[in-house]
């Protein structure tokens, strides 16, 4: 036997102790977790910055197409109005054509009334310069100026109101061909390649900040636990 059994006794069960005493559970690392959820959020960062540039690329392309389609629009409609104004000028001038020609039937049937009624009164033996006979001619003298003028005013009438459709509408293409250029020179000024540049910097500019933020922030938080410990 051994001079010390409480010795050995006591080593031994320090050793079964040892031996049979449960696993210690291992320890997480929050570290390398945080690290990877910060390279994960930058990695979704730069793809939602390619994203966004690439929508304000579109977005500004539809902008463009939209006002280059008006203004092809604002043009077609600015030939149209050219065409519709000719139109009337020409129809003015027809009125004014068709109203000396009027003017001058009439005058002629006029005319040919008042020989008529001439000769049948020297046919039946009245003095025609004198007397009844003299006014009948008169009334139908008066009556033909009198018809003329109101044709001759129905003529300037209708032509006056086709010359104003025709500087209207003159008015209205010039005004569509104006908007027609404002609206090209619109569209010109939209650059979309431009436009998603600009965004992609904007976002690799906050992208960067926060980068830059979150080291700062480590470096700190190394700092802290350096002192500590």
């Amino acid at each position: 036997m051994s001079a010390f059994p409480q010795t050995q006794f006591i080593a031994g069960y320090s050793m079964l102790g040892a031996q049979m005493a449960p696993p210690q559970p291992s320890s997480i690392n929050w570290s390398g977790i945080a690290e990877g959820l910060q390279i994960g959020g930058n990695i979704a960062s730069i793809f939602g910055a390619f994203t966004g540039a690439i929508g304000s690329y579109y977005s500004l392309k539809s902008q463009q197409n939209q006002l280059k389609m008006q203004a092809q629009n604002a043009a077609f409609a600015a030939q149209m109005t050219r065409i519709n104004r000719r139109a009337a000028e020409f129809t003015a001038a027809q009125v004014g054509q068709q109203g000396q020609a009027a003017a001058g039937q009439y005058t002629m049937r006029a005319g040919q009334a008042r020989a008529g009624a001439r000769t049948g009164m020297a046919a039946r033996g009245i003095a025609l310069g004198q007397g009844t006979a003299k006014e009948v001619v008169a009334s139908m003298d008066l009556v033909k100026e009198i018809d003329r003028l109101a044709i001759n005013a129905s003529t300037v009438r209708a032509q006056e109101a086709a010359r104003l459709q025709a500087f209207n509408l003159g008015t209205q293409a010039t005004m569509a061909e104006l908007s027609s250029r404002n609206l090209s020179s619109a569209a010109g000024t939209i650059m979309p390649g431009f436009g998603a540049a600009t965004s992609l910097l904007g976002s690799a500019v906050d992208i960067g900040a926060n980068w830059a933020r979150n080291k700062r922030i480590d470096e700190l938080l190394q700092g802290v636990a350096t002192e500590r410990f």
